[in-house]
Formats: C-alpha cells, structure tokens, sequence
C-alpha cells in the first residue's frame, strides 16, 4: 500500500515539473513574440545600471578629528630628568592666575640644596684667601723691587764715590807723603853733612855722627816707602777696588731685573688664582641658584584666569596614554596643562593622501561634534602640514594622512577641548552638472571610460571626469542625460560589448587623446565593485584612478550662516 502511494507521489511531481516548464517557455515565447524591447531589459536584470543624472553635486572630504584650542598656553615640566607628581587640580577645573596646578616631588633638590650651600661657602672662603693673597703678594712685590733698585742705586754711588772721590785723595795722600819723606830725606842729609863737619873739627862725638847718619838713612827709607805706597795704590789697590765696584753695579742690576720678574711672575700667579677661585665661586652660586630654580619650578602655576585641561585629555598621542594623576612620574618637557588663552577653537583633523590635491587652504568646512548631534559649525581650511604625521606613518607605513587646522568661526562656547569631530570640507559645488557613481568608471589604456548599455549590448566610451567626492564623479563630456552606464564593469570581453565606431566631440582633453579617434580596444576588465577606482592596466594588472584636479574656474562654494 505504501509503494503505491509513492509511486503516485513521484507521477504527481513529475506531472508538476513538466507543466512549470511548459508555462516557462510559453513565457520565454510570448516575451521574444511581442517586441524587440525584451533584449534592454534582459540587459537590465542580468547587471545593475545608472542613469545618467544631471543637477547639483557637492564634492566634499570628510575627514575625523578632534576639536583644540586656537591659542592655548602649554604648561610643561621643566624639571630635568624625572619627577613625581605630588598634587595636581582636577581636570578642567576653572582656576585664577596664580592658582597651583600642579606641585612635584623635589625632596632630592632640598638635599642637594644644602650640599650646595657648603660648597657655596668653601668657594666663597677661598675666594677671598686668594683676594687677600694677591694684595700681599702684590705689596711684598713692589717692597722686593725698590730694595733691589736702592741697591742698585747704592752700588753706583759707592763706584763713583771711590773713583771720583777715595782714589784721588788716596793719590793725593801718597804723593804729599812722597814729598814730605823726600823733604825728610834732604833736612836729615843736610844734617849729616854738617854733622860730619863737625865730626872732623871734634865738636861733635862718634855717637851724635852715627844718630844722624841713621836719620839720613830712615829719610832714605820713608822716601822709598812713599814711593812704593803710591805705585801700589795705583797698580794694584785702584784696579781691585774699580772691578770689585763695577762687579757690585752689575750683580745688583741683574738682581733688580730678577726681583722685577719674580715679583710680576708672583703678581700674575695670584691673580690667576684669585680668577681661578672666583670662577669656581661664580660656579658654584651658579649651580645653587640653578636648584633653587628647579625647586620653584616644582610647583607649576596658573599664567592666566581660565581652565585647566590636562594634556593626556586633550591631545591623546598613543593609546596606551593615562591620564595625569598623583603618584605618576613626568618627565622633562612633557606637556601636562593646557589652557586656552580665548574663547576660540580649530579642529585638528588628518588629511588623507589622496585627498590632498583637492584640499587648499581658505576652503570652508562644515564642522560637527559627536556630542551636540544636529549641531553643525562652519569654518576655513587654515594650514595643511608639509609633510604627512610620523606618528601615523610609524603605526602603519601604508597610511599618510597630513595634519590639517581648521579654524571655526562663530559662537564656539558650546563645544569642549578634546571633543570628537568630524570635518567636511567642501572642495566645490556644481549647480547642474552630469554625474554618475565612480564605480561606473574605469580605465581602459589609460583612458577614463564607461560602459554604456546600447539595446542588447554595451559599449565602451570614452569620457571627460571632474572631481569626484567619493561616491559620484563629475562628467565633464562624453555622455548625456538619461543615458544608462554599467555600474559593474565586465572582467572579460562580452559579445555584448561593442566598441564605438567615434568618440563624440569634446572628449579627450583629461587623457590626451584627439577628438574624433576610435575608441581603444577592451582589455581584461576586473569585477570588483569594492574597488570602484580600480581597473586594468596595459598588462591586465590593476591600478588606481588618477586623483582628478578642480577644474579651472570652479570656486568653493560660500559657507551658509549658521
């Protein structure tokens, strides 16, 4: 009973089956049997399509990024090296000029402090033992060499005392005493001649003639004496006593210029070393006013009335930052408050690379914050970095994004330092222009190109492109309005594909080719549609879409009120 009931379940299906697929080709029949409209729409269903728009189009750049203070004043720690937090006010707290901020530990530099000190004092003793040395060296100098002069002075006088004055006398003395023992000499042997005589005549004894032949020859002797004092005087004591003199002239000269040198040679010594001590004194001051420096700047204060906002909450450089606390260590030149100095702000928002020849500065932008939802603030690109930020680069080498400022215009005092914001700004504004998605648009030997669906088949054309702001691009020529163009280029050649016998008038000015030529012939088209600025090379690799300029004449629209 159960096989039959089976066999009449499989005749039932079979009965079904074959009816479906009679209706299917009756369908099939009757589509193909009332017109030649059927081969678009089967076009239609097998791939998406876009027709072609023309109005207006906003080409923009969003781009995230956090809102900042304009003018701000930067409260580092100027401590060197590392040092603790010991207090520290409560983030965005509102404070007065002069309020304390922060306070760090700097137990270390009282104690070096009062090492410093003595050293000061040292310094400061020796600099004076060195002051009081050199004017004692100075004075015992200048007594050195006026005795060494007197000296001098001394010995010239003594030499042309005895040449000038003691040995003319002593000459005078031997010569008088010459003639005195010759007048001697001549009494006592006029005497003895006369005595002789009287001898002779018996007036005289033996005794009296033998007293004055004595006398007589005494007188000889004296003569003789004289005579030999003088030739000695003059030989012999002159010339000892002249090179014993001049000697004295001479040594004393020389002992002068010795004593001259010696004494300056002492001076300049204790004058280096006074400069010497008073430098290490200057040192030291030096370094004990340094630490009484770095113990004032232990305690940060506020510059100017405002808030208070530490740096690890309003710039976040890593994400492994913590906030300021007590108990944590800074270190020399770490930013840790800022404080805006007026009541306007800018974002800070990162500028993609590819995105960088649309964006100049003066462009407006329209500004919102994550935390006022609705709420939408205009402003102007104000500068754009030269180079793209190092940090990002280190984080990922593949991404460059360049530091851009944006400053907001109007009533800011709703929005908050360090808030989350996002930024768009408005390259250009096309009132009525034609566009389509930029994934309709690929590259075909180096030309910008799309596929447009032409009754049962596609055919590829050539194309002028504009800017783009990232979902649809600007087409400049080469299509028209209601024109419907592929949204998912093919990879392969198609038999539905077809090439243009001309390209229209006007196309050809982005990529170089002339007007009127034929179109290139299709390469490998990939079908990727999450790549829409991607297509084929001459080698059938992809590559990207060149970034289009901002046509000339274009201008960045006027930023709304409000």
């Amino acid at each position: 009973m159960s096989q039959k009931n089976s066999m009449n379940n499989m005749l039932q299906g079979k009965k079904l089956w074959l009816i479906g697929g009679v209706v299917c080709v009756l369908i099939v029949l009757g589509a193909v049997v009332l017109g030649g409209g059927s081969a678009p729409k089967r076009l239609q269903e097998s791939m998406p399509l876009f027709e072609v728009k023309k109005g207006h189009l906003l080409i923009s750049v969003i781009c995230p990024g956090t809102i900042v203070s304009r003018d701000v004043r930067i409260l580092q720690s100027e401590l060197e090296g590392r040092a603790t937090i010991i207090s520290i006010v409560p983030d965005g707290s509102q404070v007065k000029k002069g309020d304390l901020l922060i306070e760090l530990d700097a137990s270390t530099l009282n104690d070096t402090r009062v090492d410093q000190e003595i050293s000061v004092q040292k310094a400061e003793a020796a600099y004076i033992q060195a002051r009081e040395n050199l004017a004692v060296v100075e004075n015992q100098a200048k007594a050195d060499v006026d005795k060494a002069e007197l000296d001098l002075t001394f010995a010239k006088q003594d030499l042309e005392k005895y040449r000038d004055g003691e040995f003319p006398n002593s000459l005078k003395d031997a010569e008088g005493q010459i003639t005195i023992a010759k007048e001697e000499l001549n009494r006592a042997q006029e005497k003895l001649k006369w005595s002789k005589v009287l001898f002779a005549e018996k007036y005289l004894s033996a005794t009296e003639l033998q007293a004055d032949e004595l006398a007589a020859h005494k007188a000889e002797l004296e003569v003789q004496l004289a005579e030999s004092n003088k030739d000695l005087l003059q030989n012999f004591t002159y010339k000892r006593q002249m090179a014993e003199l001049e000697s004295n002239v001479s040594q004393t000269d020389m002992a002068l210029e010795r004593t001259r040198r010696k004494s300056a040679a002492d001076v300049v010594q204790a004058k280096a070393e006074l400069a010497a001590k008073q430098s290490e004194f200057e040192q030291q001051k030096g370094k004990l006013a340094k630490i009484e420096e770095q113990i004032a700047k232990a305690k940060v204060y506020a510059p100017i009335d405002g808030r208070a906002i530490y740096a690890t909450s309003a710039k976040r450089m890593r994400w492994d930052d913590q906030p300021l606390a007590a108990g944590q260590d800074v270190m020399e030149r770490q930013e840790l408050i800022y404080m805006p100095t007026a009541n306007s702000v800018k974002a800070e928002v990162k500028l993609h690379e590819a995105n960088l020849q649309k964006v100049t500065t003066g462009l407006p932008a329209k500004v919102t914050a994550d935390a006022l939802p609705g709420k939408v603030f205009w402003g102007t690109v104000a500068t754009i970095a030269p180079l793209p930020d190092a940090q990002s680069m280190w984080m990922n080498q593949d991404l460059k994004v360049y530091p851009t400022e944006i400053y907001i215009d109007g009533d800011v005092s709703e929005l908050m330092i360090g808030w989350s914001c996002r930024a768009e700004i408005i390259v250009a504004q096309y009132e009525e222009t034609l566009y389509v998605p930029v994934q309709a648009v690929t590259k075909v030997e180096g030309k910008s190109c799309v596929y447009v669906a032409e009754g049962e088949k596609m055919a590829v054309r050539e194309v002028a492109t504009g800017l783009d702001n990232g979902t649809m691009v600007r087409i400049e020529s080469g299509l028209k309005e209601g024109e419907q163009v592929v949204l998912t280029p093919p990879l392969e050649r198609s038999k539905l594909v077809e090439r243009p016998t001309a390209i229209p008038n006007g196309l050809g000015r982005n990529n170089g080719s002339p007007q009127g030529s034929v179109a290139p012939a299709m390469r490998q088209q990939p079908a990727d549609s999450n790549s829409p600025r991607q297509g084929p090379g001459g080698d059938g690799t992809q590559q990207r879409r060149p970034r289009q300029r901002r046509p000339e004449g274009s201008q960045a629209p006027a930023v709304p009120q409000g």
